[in-house]
């Protein structure tokens, strides 16, 4: 088994980091696509210079769809460690470009072969709690019973638990059966794989992540749910006809149950996030006056079950080079 050891963990903050600053100048000017873009060149540029042998599992689409960090993709130096890769260069476009709190950039990555691969899948609903409440949640089971026996194994009331949940029309029905079992809710516009981490992490006031979600950000979620020994499910949930047709023409069992361990097979991930926009948990880049850069990230070992909050300091020399 390969292992990922820490100096690998240091060159996926400088990866996101990358991303984080790239996008950052695309802060509120309404331009998400730019941002988007923009994010993409910052990370592949610096991880082409990392020594492993990568291949992009979860990415920007399929290689017609997105000229860099397309599904499939080699990256790195070609020498070293063989690995799987889940990026997200902007979770939250929508955020960024509206300059609202909460847009990172993101990377997971995993032993060869151990990441999911959703294919046709585009939307999941998911569950994710932390490592007290692993063993007892059950996606099949009602809202109202799962929120029990997390406030149970949390050693809480359900009206002391808070569901992280997008605001969005598909949960209206959610939304009302959570609040009428009593627990509370914090509604968020884009943000899941955020929402997922703040989820399984403890002491963030958050215990539960409900909804539904990108099915590809549910894998790179599901990379840190695993390195912070957290709980996680997920059922496939088609949101238009083309996509429900697709699965079903490849033979795919939609009720399907997804365990931590079919989205990531491995114990050995690295997660690494930085903010871009600010935030409540991670705070958003800061530019000063003299071009340099101020940078926070988390990143997050499965191995060591270490997770280290990094402040950056990049100079202007070294943000130039990064344009």
């Amino acid at each position: 088994m390969a292992q990922l050891d820490r100096n690998l963990a240091m060159e996926l903050v400088r990866v996101t980091e990358s991303a984080a600053i790239s996008a950052a100048k695309f802060i509120g000017v309404g331009d998400k696509n730019g941002g988007d873009k923009a994010a993409v060149d910052g990370m592949r540029e610096f991880l082409k210079n990392i020594d492993f042998q990568g291949t992009i599992i979860i990415g920007e689409g399929e290689k017609d769809e997105a000229p860099m960090l397309y599904n499939g993709e080699k990256v790195g130096t070609g020498k070293g460690v063989e690995v799987d890769i889940a990026v997200d260069p902007v979770e939250g476009t929508n955020l960024l470009a509206l300059d609202r709190p909460n847009a990172i950039a993101t990377i997971a990555v995993a032993e060869k072969g151990s990441m999911w691969n959703p294919g046709n899948s585009f939307y999941m609903n998911k569950l994710v709690v932390g490592e007290k409440s692993r063993s007892v949640i059950d996606i099949t089971k009602s809202i109202t019973e799962n929120l029990q026996r997390i406030a149970e194994a949390e050693g809480k009331k359900v009206s002391d638990l808070t569901v992280y949940i997008l605001d969005k029309p598909r949960h209206k029905e959610m939304i009302s059966e959570i609040r009428a079992a009593g627990a509370r809710i914090t509604l968020h516009t884009d943000g899941d794989v955020l929402g997922a981490l703040l989820a399984a992490m403890p002491n963030t006031g958050v215990d539960v992540l409900m909804g539904i979600g990108g099915t590809p950000e549910g894998v790179l979620a599901a990379c840190a749910v695993k390195a912070l020994n957290g709980g996680m499910q997920g059922i496939r949930a088609p949101q238009l006809k083309e996509e429900k047709e697709n699965l079903e023409r490849d033979g795919v069992d939609i009720h399907e149950v997804l365990t931590l361990d079919t989205l990531v097979k491995t114990d050995n991930t690295i997660f690494s996030a930085t903010g871009i926009t600010s935030g409540g948990y991670l705070a958003g880049v800061k530019f000063n006056a003299d071009g340099s850069a101020v940078t926070k990230s988390i990143v997050i070992r499965s191995k060591s079950g270490s997770i280290r909050f990094i402040e950056g300091y990049h100079t202007h020399g070294k943000i130039e080079k990064i344009q």
